[in-house]
């Protein structure tokens, strides 16, 4: 089974270009951030007649996040627990069952946190403590699942073709790729570095300075797995080449093959 994350950075400016790389990838299920739009809004057509089904948590002109699946989504929930008034779109689960058995599917878009130190970096590691104790969570469930989506961490000096450019971005300070580790550190498997090593992988190009092309990027999209869905892995890939195309987001998609 083909799991992806792709961090759009808008839906209404990806309308064309998303669907071109649905077709060409199939993947059976997609993890959306920055769909920038209400629910109500969201141009379900455009998926649901490739067969996906449809779940989104959906916030006006902001953050966002959809779930596309070519399986049946049972038990969906919206927004990350553990405090009430948050209100930024940023969170969606969903189950999943596979030829073999089930698997809990988390899609997450992580706060930038910039400026830091401030409020807005505050709530990127509150919100990271969130996370860590939802992934406790469902360990403790033995419910195996993934956590991917837009981190907006880069863990590691790899991870960006000039670290020293990030070192003090909220992406890469030392209390970021901490809190990431603290949750990485409850059992939960890097997909990618579980199968590619080196420096040289991102997913990530800004739009200013020229970026792609002087492949000055970054690696922050990634994909968390529990023990037995890291049993099940069996590639990850980065499909870069989408950065080049027109009208492209800024990221580029993620995915894991999983033997489900």
């Amino acid at each position: 089974m083909k799991i992806a994350t792709f961090n759009i950075n808008g839906i209404k400016a990806r309308a064309e270009a998303l669907p071109v790389w649905l077709d060409e990838a199939k993947p059976d299920i997609v993890l959306l951030q920055e769909i920038k739009s209400m629910d109500e809004a969201f141009p379900r057509d455009l998926f649901e007649e490739r067969g996906y089904n449809v779940e989104t948590h959906g916030q006006k002109s902001f953050n966002g996040v959809a779930i596309l699946s070519k399986l049946p989504l049972e038990e969906v929930s919206r927004g990350l627990p553990g405090d009430d008034t948050d209100e930024q779109a940023r969170f969606i689960e969903a189950t999943v069952t596979g030829d073999r058995q089930s698997l809990r599917i988390c899609g997450l878009y992580l706060p930038n946190g910039n400026p830091a130190p401030g409020p807005k970096y505050d709530y990127k590691l509150g919100w990271m403590e969130r996370l860590r104790a939802r992934a406790q969570a469902l360990l403790a469930e033995e419910t195996p699942f993934l956590m991917a989506g837009d981190y907006n961490i880069i863990p590691q000096v790899e991870d960006a073709k000039n670290p020293d450019g990030w070192r003090d971005d909220a992406l890469f300070m030392l209390e970021s790729r901490t809190a990431f580790r603290r949750i990485t550190n409850l059992g939960l498997t890097d997909a990618f570095r579980a199968r590619q090593q080196g420096p040289g992988h991102y997913s990530f190009w800004d739009y200013q300075a020229g970026a792609w092309n002087r492949d000055n990027g970054i690696r922050i999209d990634h994909f968390l797995l529990s023990p037995a869905c890291a049993d099940m892995l069996r590639d990850c890939q980065i499909d870069r080449e989408v950065r080049g195309r027109e009208k492209p987001s800024d990221h580029v998609p993620v995915w894991v093959d999983l033997d489900l």
